[in-house]
């Protein structure tokens, strides 16, 4: 039987070897943390290599991503599907071992990992889920959801704001199943980290509400499994695990500096590491005694087994919860959801009503949230601002069966990316709310909730000059733009409460990817529709206005200024001009569809176009073409009223009438060759 240091040096031997293949990569961190590693998956953790989404399976972060050669060690060699050749193709196109952890990429990788602190914060989100689906299911003796949550961070982790924001909010929590190792080697790509980094990090790990365990050596087994079992022993905190390591352990030259951070050792190098380990085998050479000692898949195959038999006996008393979990976690909606969602918005389109859309998103949660357990969501200290409470709210603090609102308080990127983790975890729609202009403070994890990609619902309010007073720090002008260049976010600005409702339900249903819906602060007018308008709302955008006979423009027209194109739109017809408005309220989802839907809503033949949003203007010059005009807001706001301010920043309907009679002039010999 291989010794605990024999099975740890497999996983050293594997990530030298591969980042050496590759000429690229990070070994450092790898080798220094293989102990830590072999204790915590060969005794630890409870998984299963043959199902890797296994409901009640312990969730294993590396938010220090850039060591990804240390999940991959770990992964192949307990019997996931990621063979040998994967790891000879490590960071190689098409390979399932990237440079950094990639959810959906490679089986058993929970997140996307690797801008620093993220995947701790994650965790976070994966241990809250974990605490609330166990208050929901875990009733007359029964215990289906009972895992942990598993992170290794390094120093760079802990530097990055992110993790206090995070870490707080864990301690408040009180999320006992989160344990968190550091690697604490003193080393980052600039050297000693004594330099830059001096905190006293267990005091404030301390100071957060968690328990900490200091100076455990994280090259003996004895000492690292001692602090496991202390951890697990805590019931109302999470662990903050302190491991001493040497980065690039083994090495007997580079081991201990910055030399093994981020660069190959080289070969003469790795020839020396391999004799100083007394690790006698070729690269990528592993013995079979070696793999016999790693295998899980017999091991995760009884605890999943087990788990199914106490989920048996749990459904034979529970069998409505247990539907319920089971469709939680496959990630479908409820049963019956389609028509009732679609009655709820034809109900909405008959009553009317002029409010912000801020109110009309909580309306949208009001309607939806009663059908939706799955449902958790908060605000970053803006609760009655964004309307992020519904009726059925409860704080998750309040420890009941019921759940579902977290108050984030002012931690915009620690909120989005614990949301990142709800989604992930399985068995919630998260949603996170703030001002859309503080949008910038999480945008990192905005963009890796669409990368990954995570369910996750972004909600931005106050989303223009409109807003008023408190002027342009508060007022964004370039952010809707922005949030639409990231792939794979869908994008809402809905322009009245039954636009902002179907935004909610497509955001809701599209569960491969994440939404950001754009709200405002001042009131919106109704609009009139019928039963085909509202289906199409979902293509993104649709006619929603025909002109009175053939159409001589079009006004194109998204959120707050679909009002003010209809009210040119009336201005223009009653001097003869015969005007289309088309809303818009998600251009890239209506850029998806088919060829003939959207000549139907924006005809080729009509040259003569204006776009109007209060926001940056260049987004929409490929909607209107070169003889169109755009209406937008192309420098910061100011402090003043916000019905000022939108007429001083001539968003009018003299403006948008004048500009469709400047796109038909220039437009005029053009509609005249076309006939």
């Amino acid at each position: 039987m291989p010794t605990r240091t024999e099975l740890a040096n497999a996983i050293r031997a594997l990530s030298m070897d591969a980042v050496q293949q590759a000429n690229s990569g990070h070994p450092g961190m790898p080798m220094g943390m293989a102990d830590i590693a072999e204790v915590l998956w060969n005794d630890n953790l409870k998984h299963n290599p043959s199902n890797p989404g296994w409901a009640d399976r312990d969730r294993f972060i590396l938010s220090n991503g850039h060591g990804s050669m240390l999940l991959y060690s770990l992964l192949h060699l307990c019997g996931y599907d990621l063979p040998l050749s994967e790891l000879r193709n490590f960071r190689q196109l098409h390979s399932k071992t990237p440079g950094h952890p990639e959810f959906g990429e490679t089986p058993g990788v929970e997140t996307t990992s690797g801008p620093l602190g993220q995947g701790l914060a994650n965790a976070v989100g994966m241990a809250l889920a974990e605490k609330v689906l166990a208050n929901r299911y875990n009733h007359g003796g029964h215990k289906i959801v009972d895992h942990y949550t598993w992170v290794f961070m390094g120093d760079g982790c802990l530097m990055e704001g992110i993790s206090h924001e995070a870490c707080s909010l864990a301690g408040k929590f009180g999320l006992d199943k989160l344990i968190a190792f550091w690697d604490d080697n003193g080393i980052s790509i600039d050297g000693e980290v004594e330099g830059w980094f001096i905190d006293d990090t267990p005091a404030r790990f301390e100071a957060y509400g968690w328990q900490v365990i200091r100076g455990v050596d994280g090259h003996d087994p004895f000492e690292i499994q001692q602090a496991i079992d202390t951890a697990q022993a805590e019931t109302e905190r999470p662990t903050f695990i302190c491991t001493r390591t040497v980065i690039g352990f083994g090495s007997p030259n580079k081991q201990g500096t910055a030399a093994t951070h981020g660069a190959p050792l080289g070969a003469d190098e790795v020839a020396a590491t391999r004799q100083h380990l007394g690790w006698n085998h070729a690269p990528f050479e592993i013995p079979d005694e070696i793999y016999s000692g790693w295998d899980a898949r017999g091991a995760g195959l009884a605890a999943e087994a087990d788990w199914q038999t106490r989920f048996d006996a749990f459904r034979s008393d529970f069998k409505d919860l247990a539907a319920e979990f089971e469709r939680r976690m496959s990630g479908d909606l409820p049963s019956g959801w389609q028509e009732q969602s679609k009655q709820i918005i034809r109900k909405l389109q008959d009553e009317g009503g002029d409010v912000a859309t801020r109110k009309s998103s909580q309306i949208a949660l009001n309607s939806f949230g009663p059908l939706l357990p799955e449902l958790i969501g908060g605000s970053a200290d803006l609760a009655g601002s964004n309307n992020t409470i519904w009726s059925g709210s409860v704080d998750v603090n309040d420890g009941t069966e019921d759940g579902n609102y977290v108050y984030f308080g002012v931690r915009e990127f620690g909120m989005t990316a614990i949301c990142n983790g709800l989604g992930l975890h399985g068995g919630f729609i998260p949603y996170n709310a703030t001002f859309l202009v503080f949008a910038d403070y999480a945008r990192n994890a905005v963009r890796m909730s669409a990368l990954i990609p995570a369910h996750n619902i972004h909600v931005y309010t106050h989303d223009s000059i409109g807003l008023g007073e408190d002027g342009p720090t508060h007022q964004p002008v370039e952010h809707v733009a922005s949030l639409r260049l990231i792939p794979g976010l869908e994008v809402w600005r809905p322009c009245d409460t039954v636009e902002s409702a179907v935004a909610w339900k497509c955001a809701i249903e599209n569960s491969g990817r994440p939404a950001a819906l754009i709200f405002t602060r001042q009131g919106l007018t109704h609009q009139p529709r019928n039963g085909d308008q509202i289906e199409a709302i979902a293509r993104g955008g649709y006619v929603l206005r025909e002109a009175d006979g053939p159409a001589d423009a079009l006004i194109i027209a998204t959120g707050s200024e679909v009002g003010l194109a209809q009210s040119a739109a009336d201005e223009l017809s009653s001097n003869g001009v015969n005007v289309t408005v088309v809303s818009m309220p998600n251009p890239d989802r209506f850029m998806q569809q088919d060829q003939a839907y959207r000549e139907s809503v924006l005809p080729s033949r009509i040259k003569a176009r204006v776009a109007v949003e209060a926001g940056v203007s260049a987004y929409w010059s490929a909607f209107v073409g070169s003889y169109g005009r755009v209406i937008g807001v192309d420098r910061f706001g100011a402090s003043a009223p916000g019905k000022e301010l939108i007429e001083h920043y001539g968003l009018t309907v003299e403006n948008v009438s004048q500009a469709v009679r400047d796109s038909l002039a220039a437009s005029a010999p053009s509609r005249s060759t076309n006939g």
